[in-house]
């Protein structure tokens, strides 16, 4: 069966229901293919102690302030879940799951948006798949050769696991400080980074990383200097887990490692690290593979654009991948806006 429509959002998580939001009061036929089983996005995925950056007034999507949730000033990860159930449910979006896409093709004035189960037309398509599907793990010397366990952020569940064990946190970013504070109190924890750590005031939250956003973009859009943004405040949000076991003393980080052996890690000055397991909180890539046939990428393996707009094809919108399709857009804050912005393109831009 094909069915057609004016817009087909690919991705149910934040940045498609924001999307599905704002198409809607466009006035626009659209539907949000989402791959999840249930709502929630990736948020259904995530480790069970993980915090949200802001209180929850400040993590919302538009529309619909996230309710607090009771003696937590950051919300956890299950509370995001039923937050975004109930803002699907209350806008009445029409998200079909679970439909995985496998590919966006063009035919002329349409594109052709096949998956797994039915096929669905469109005029244009806004992406929403975000980074949670494509976990990155750096080339490093020696990777087949550890024995022990390795995984990514993607498969954390919580600390119980690991208790009692030697393991190695490798990525000095919210998740790798995350993380690590998870594990330090029950583990024999060794913490790898690039760099020494650098934590926000304990005061800022990620409001103030959605600020530091928009201004080095608008900056950038003015031609005038780069204010460095968030990395300009620091790399880690002090939420309570992290900022009690930094006070602790048990978040003592490691200069990166140079390869893995057999039993562990090694440095280049012999120091060595024995290891049962080692927890690779080492970022993301857009998952944008459902677009490849569209032949966007340039060499470099980006897709260039102009706002949410591919700059190639102005069918094609990206919402929720971070700075480079919007400030903070790949937030709960910072993603409305952004997703105003491509839908209002669209609208303006259909005949």
């Amino acid at each position: 069966m094909t069915r057609t429509f004016d817009v087909v959002v690919i991705g149910g998580g934040q940045a498609g229901l924001a999307a599905g939001y704002h198409l809607r009061r466009a006035g626009l036929d659209f539907v949000v293919l989402d791959a999840g089983t249930a709502p929630g996005g990736a948020w259904r995925h995530a480790w069970d102690s993980l915090r949200l950056f802001s209180p929850a007034a400040y993590s919302s999507l538009p529309g619909r302030i996230m309710p607090p949730q009771p003696g937590e000033q950051f919300p956890e990860a299950g509370h995001v879940v039923e937050y975004l159930t109930d803002y699907e449910q209350r806008y009445d979006l029409p998200v079909v799951r679970p439909v995985r896409v496998r590919g966006v093709h063009d035919e002329g004035e349409l594109l052709r948006v096949e998956t797994d189960s039915d096929t669905w037309r469109a005029r244009a398509v806004i992406s929403a798949t975000g980074t949670w599907s494509r976990p990155f793990v750096p080339s490093i010397a020696g990777r087949n050769d550890f024995q022990g366990r390795q995984l990514h952020t993607v498969e954390y569940d919580n600390a119980a696991t690991f208790a009692g064990r030697r393991v190695i946190v490798v990525g000095g970013g919210n998740s790798g400080a995350q993380i690590a504070a998870d594990l330090a109190h029950d583990t024999r924890l060794t913490w790898a980074t690039l760099r020494e750590p650098r934590y926000l005031p304990d005061d800022v939250d990620g409001r103030a990383l959605f600020d530091a956003a928009t201004a080095r973009r608008r900056a950038l859009d003015a031609g005038r200097p780069d204010t460095g943004g968030i990395s300009a405040l620091g790399d880690i949000v002090a939420v309570p887990p992290v900022r009690e076991a930094r006070d602790a003393g048990l978040l003592k980080a490691t200069p990166m490692f140079d390869r893995l052996t057999a039993t562990g890690v090694a440095w280049a000055d012999g120091m060595t690290a024995e290891a049962d397991a080692i927890i690779w909180c080492t970022g993301f890539r857009p998952a944008l593979t459902h677009l490849a046939s569209l032949g966007l990428r340039t060499p470099d393996g980006r897709i260039p654009t102009r706002g949410t707009r591919c700059a190639t094809d102005p069918r094609i919108h990206l919402v929720g991948y971070g700075d480079w399709t919007g400030p903070a857009s790949a937030t709960l804050v910072g993603v409305g806006r952004t997703a105003r912005e491509a839908a209002r393109a669209i609208a303006e831009w259909l005949p």
